[in-house]
């Protein structure tokens, strides 16, 4: 055969690994996030795209009653139900949100070069004065201040202003219609995050039990502490990484988030565009770094709403943002309001298989070695050193037993979330006794969550993962398979290591098991 065939026969075998079928559950490791609307909120539509490959459901408060959230609330957990998967649920809170006064039946064009007078108040928007219900507007606009609306095709550059309105000139021409969302800037923008109408929205949702909670426009940590407040454990919280501000503060943000969400929209509104694609893997790599699950968003099939197929330049989006480590990749108004929903959904897949098998995640696992061995690597990392240290060699035992999976038991999830920070090619799954915890895990790149009963000692848990997971066919007779845990005592051994704000016992059990 030579070399050159062994190593083609050794590739193709790794790609089918990873690949596999549709009935093993292990051939897609980038999990799907799917908004639902009017188009996909049926219960038997739910039920299709949770098999198509959904594994958290995004509900936009932005759009709609809260009444028919809950409703669809109710619907998701009955859909999950019925084809036995565990599904998260994200409620996406909407933050400030300024929109322009209405335009006439039909819409107004805006053309490069003209001026047009930008005032504050709430009477009607033409083609020659963009009202603006926002008080403080002209307090927040001077010249050079830039003016956008909807998402951001239309741009103008403040000239003057004076005590009643600005003059601005259109760089960026375009048809608008309706009440188009009108963007400032991050760094001028005087309204809270988060609102007081999110506050209550997280406290409804929060008590109704979603899984998730969304904070748009975060600035700064702050932000989320007022949110946590409100839900008090109830729910755990994702950033949206849309602002100046939020990128300046990554770090900060990333340590007080159970996850973060790559808003590219907004963030390519209030940064410079053509620094998105850099922004998307700088924050992607560090929160994978720093075991926080992160979402890429924002028109991934866009033209999918009304195609049937999506554009190359689509797909290799979806496959790049696979290759840069992201734990799951989201659909917006594709599967809310589209044609398609479910095929839009089994292209993602698709894709998202396809890139995997590309994927150098052993490289990506080699590189975090070398990194947590960095003492500056702990200045502001909330998994603390052992579970670190722990999860790093099931990493690498896992390749020399040539484990089958890796059961990771978990109360927090905090296990599971460590251990895939390292994206390692057995097969992972993640066993908590709470329910809700077994759907956050949803969100975790690789993660299979399952629910296991509880347990008292480490003998009984190990026993009590082993038999759920093959009851589940996740694992068979004969397999190796690793098993991940803390202890009750580790807490107290990790805590003189344990980071600022860092809570729960350390994961301080590693153990190779053959099943019998």
């Amino acid at each position: 055969m030579g070399v050159h065939g062994a190593l083609i026969d050794h590739e193709n075998e790794r790609r089918s690994s990873l690949t596999g079928d549709r009935q093993t559950g292990m051939n897609r490791r980038t999990k799907i996030v799917a908004t639902i609307g009017p188009a996909s909120d049926s219960v038997e539509m739910l039920r299709d795209l949770i098999v198509a490959g959904v594994q958290v459901v995004r509900l936009n408060l932005s759009h709609g009653p809260i009444d028919d959230h809950l409703v669809r609330l109710e619907r998701v957990r009955q859909a999950a139900e019925d084809v036995d998967r565990h599904v998260a649920v994200l409620a996406d809170l909407p933050g400030p949100k300024i929109r322009a006064g209405e335009f006439p039946a039909g819409g107004a064009r805006f053309v490069a070069g003209k001026t047009i007078r930008v005032r504050p108040g709430s009477g009607p928007s033409d083609a020659n004065i963009l009202h603006v219900p926002y008080p403080t507007l002209l307090n927040d606009l001077s010249p050079g201040s830039r003016v956008q609306l909807g998402d951001g095709a239309i741009s103008m550059s403040v000239l003057e202003v004076d005590d009643v309105e600005a003059t601005a000139k259109i760089e960026t021409g375009g048809h608008t219609s309706g009440e188009p969302g009108v963007h400032l800037s991050s760094e001028t923008l005087r309204l809270a995050t988060p609102t007081d109408e999110d506050l209550e929205l997280a406290e409804t949702m929060a008590n109704a039990g979603v899984e998730f909670l969304a904070v748009s426009f975060v600035r700064r940590s702050a932000d989320l502490d007022r949110v946590r407040d409100v839900v008090a454990g109830r729910a755990q919280l994702v950033a949206k990484i849309e602002t100046r501000s939020s990128v300046e503060y990554l770090h900060e943000i990333v340590e007080a988030s159970d996850a973060v969400m790559v808003a590219r929209g907004d963030l390519g509104i209030d940064c410079p565009i053509e620094d998105v694609p850099h922004l998307q893997k700088k924050i992607v790599r560090h929160c994978v770094e720093v075991g926080v699950p992160v979402i890429t968003a924002t028109q991934m099939l866009e033209s999918m709403i009304t195609a049937p197929t999506p554009t190359r330049a689509e797909v290799s989006d979806i496959a790049n943002a696979v290759f840069d480590g992201t734990d799951a990749v989201m659909l917006s108004g594709e599967t809310a309001i589209g044609r398609d929903p479910v095929g839009v959904v089994e292209t993602m897949a698709k894709v998202a298989v396809r890139a995997e098998s590309e994927a150098s995640y052993r490289r990506w696992a080699e590189r975090l070695g070398r990194v947590q061995r960095d003492q500056e690597y702990w200045a502001t990392r909330s998994i603390d050193p052992i579970t670190a240290a722990v999860t790093h060699a099931a990493s690498l035992a896992a390749v020399d037993a040539n484990a089958a999976a890796i059961l990771c038991c978990t109360h927090s999830g905090r296990t599971a979330r460590a251990m895939a920070r390292f994206r390692p090619g057995a097969r992972m799954i993640g066993l908590s006794p709470d329910l809700a915890m077994v759907r956050t895990m949803a969100l975790s790149w690789g993660v299979e969550p399952l629910q296991v009963a509880t347990y008292d000692s480490t003998d009984e848990m190990a026993a009590s993962a082993i038999e759920t997971a093959l009851e589940a066919q996740k694992i068979s007779h004969g397999d190796t398979v690793l098993i991940l845990a803390g202890t009750a005592s580790s807490a107290q051994q990790a805590e003189p290591l344990l980071a600022a704000g860092a809570v729960g016992a350390a994961t301080d059990v590693l153990r190779i098991v053959s099943v019998a």
